[in-house]
């Protein structure tokens, strides 16, 4: 006996966010080789607010990173338009942090210098970002680890610097693809917490990429809901929870209530599928 797919309450789309830092306006892109073309995005639409906590998910392939790569600038769109900052995306995006899967730290660096790396190759100043530097590790936890080096550290505490090098130019948006993916529970668990620490202070327009929804839900403001590839966007949940949050907001109905209506949507796209 075959189960159907539960029916989802359509309630109606929230409104976009009244000033856009990032605007996407009909992206699409197509990879070609010689082996042929695979069509990783369908034409997305998306805005987001200045100081928005943006979260995407959906099933691996559907273009999530490919997104997030499109408005870094590091790939190019094969239609549509990205601005940023009111500024038409054609290359790669400067004033910028990202967070990529893996921390990318430099072995031969210490904590503190793979944190003042990006103020390096800015050549920015280096005693006032050597401060925001320290203050950034001290918030993350890391305050007595800055003269040890990425191998002395944990998955978790090797994520904390990347943020924070992400962070210590303070540039006005941040860009994360899936930072906590490889990290055990209750590690993402506190990487969470440090995360939302960190942000809450500067408040940084963020665009977040996980598989997780609990994790989307716990940390953003609204949470984009993506279709199996070419991806393309089914609903945008706005996430109405108080800051700042704590791990116990996790065992709240209403918590557990935009749990079940994102689990949803993937039980009705066939990607979550029950037992019959």
């Amino acid at each position: 006996m075959s189960l159907s797919a539960p029916t989802i309450a359509r309630a109606a789309a929230p409104a976009p966010p009244a000033r856009a830092y990032i605007r996407i306006d009909g992206v699409a892109k197509t990879y070609r080789s010689a082996r042929g073309s695979v069509e990783a995005l369908g034409a997305v639409s998306l805005d987001v607010g200045e100081r928005e906590f943006v979260s995407i998910v959906g099933p691996s392939g559907c273009g999530k990173s490919t997104l997030l790569m499109l408005v870094a600038g590091l790939y190019l769109a094969s239609s549509g338009r990205i601005t940023v900052g009111g500024k038409a995306v054609a290359g790669p995006v400067t004033d910028l942090g990202i967070v990529f899967q893996k921390d990318v730290l430099l072995d031969w660096r210490s904590v503190l210098d793979n944190v003042m790396l990006q103020p390096e190759i800015r050549r920015l100043p280096a005693a006032p970002y050597r401060e925001r530097a320290l203050a950034l590790l001290d918030q993350a936890g890391l305050a007595g680890f800055v003269d040890k080096y990425p191998s002395e550290l944990s998955g978790g505490m090797r994520q904390r610097v990347s943020i924070c090098r992400a962070l210590v130019h303070d540039s006005p948006l941040l860009l994360m693809d899936e930072p906590f993916g490889a990290l055990d529970a209750m590690t993402r668990d506190q990487m969470n917490l440090d995360l939302l620490k960190i942000w809450e202070a500067g408040r940084k327009t963020a665009l977040f990429i996980t598989h997780s929804i609990s994790e989307a839900v716990f940390l953003s403001d609204r949470v984009v809901v993506m279709s199996p590839r070419p991806g393309r966007i089914q609903d945008i949940l706005t996430i109405d929870l108080p800051r700042p949050r704590t791990l116990a907001l996790r065992e709240t109905a209403e918590f557990a209530r935009y749990n079940r209506e994102l689990r949803q949507h993937f039980q009705a796209m066939g990607v979550l599928r029950e037992n019959a």
